[in-house]
């Protein structure tokens, strides 16, 4: 089995950071306000949160699964961790550990219904993103936390960067990426979730623990969509239910944009950080040139189905 081959496609590759820079340039010249270090660094806080929920549901899309519930999963430890700190005044570590607690026990839900019940994923996490919602509805009675605690919104704080301002959130989600590139690049476990995706059953007569790694994967998954929550939070400064919405279909528009295989096994996870990129430079490009936020979901949908395009011909001409 050629995992390097399946873990480095030059369509995977390439594809994505050309079509970066061609975005780019089309809106540079479209709007003058668009190069500019203030508006690069409203994307990158545009993009924090989808772009920290897209790292989990990377690993499970290597692994040939989805993950719908990845949104709302990730409202719901938004609304755990500022409750816990409003109502039972506990520390902003404290709260925070608990909503991360919280996005990773349905990561574990997740996993165990996948590996042990044999549940397909995208059921299963359809399933479960409708709990999610209903509890996030009900637990906050469909009000926003504020409230807070200070050390809450310590994320959302700015530094000066060459006449820019930049959230220490967007570091801690670029640290995320490339700690996460490295540890599938570079250690046996990664390797074996491009092996799962790649072929289930070769990996399994290798002596490889497929439910293991599948459970792993889901449930490391839950603790990046908490860490989402943890940046929704401070970016906002308190905990909304309504949010999440939305964020399960731009965290996988931004992993298939990235080059990341649907089918499993092929894709690099700093793919799934341009394509959250593409995603925020198109949206704020057409943003500044006036057009309607329904046409830019519409140009969205359309990159997508390139994006699936691209990567079923290239399995194609693989074979």
């Amino acid at each position: 089995m050629n995992t390097l081959k399946a873990k480095l496609p030059p369509l995977g590759t390439l594809g994505p950071a050309i079509a970066l820079v061609l975005a780019c340039a089309f809106f540079s010249f479209q709007h003058e306000n668009f190069l500019t270090l203030k508006n690069f660094s409203l994307i990158l806080q545009q993009v924090m949160v989808v772009g920290t929920i897209a790292i989990g549901q990377t690993l499970i899309i290597l692994t040939a699964g989805i993950d719908l519930s990845c949104g709302m999963v990730m409202a719901l430890g938004s609304i755990v961790m500022t409750k816990f700190a409003a109502d039972y005044h506990l520390s902003a570590p404290v709260a925070i550990l608990c909503g991360i607690a919280a996005t990773t026990l349905f990561g574990l839900i997740n996993g165990l219904l996948v590996t042990r019940v044999k549940l397909p994923p995208f059921i299963v996490t359809l399933g479960t993103l409708n709990i999610a919602f209903a509890i996030t509805q009900l637990y906050s009675r469909a009000q926003t936390i504020t409230n807070i605690p200070d050390g809450m919104n310590l994320l959302g704080e700015t530094f000066s960067l060459a006449g820019a301002r930049v959230p220490f959130g967007v570091v801690l989600m670029l640290g995320l990426y490339v700690a996460m590139w490295v540890w599938l690049r570079d250690t046996a476990q990664g390797r074996h979730v491009y092996a799962v995706g790649n072929s289930p059953e070769a990996t399994r007569l290798t002596g490889i623990s497929t439910e293991k790694v599948l459970l792993g994967v889901y449930v490391l998954a839950g603790v990046f969509y908490g860490i989402a929550s943890t940046l929704a939070v401070a970016r906002t400064g308190a905990g909304d239910p309504n949010a999440g919405q939305t964020e399960n279909l731009d965290a996988i528009t931004a992993v298939v944009l990235g080059g990341t295989s649907l089918f499993g096994g092929r894709g690099i996870i700093l793919g799934t950080l341009v394509g959250a990129l593409i995603v925020g430079v198109f949206r704020n490009g057409l943003t500044l040139m006036g057009v309607s936020s329904v046409y830019q979901i519409l140009v969205t949908g359309v990159l997508v189905i390139l994006a699936v395009a691209t990567d079923q011909m290239s399995r194609k001409g693989a074979r």
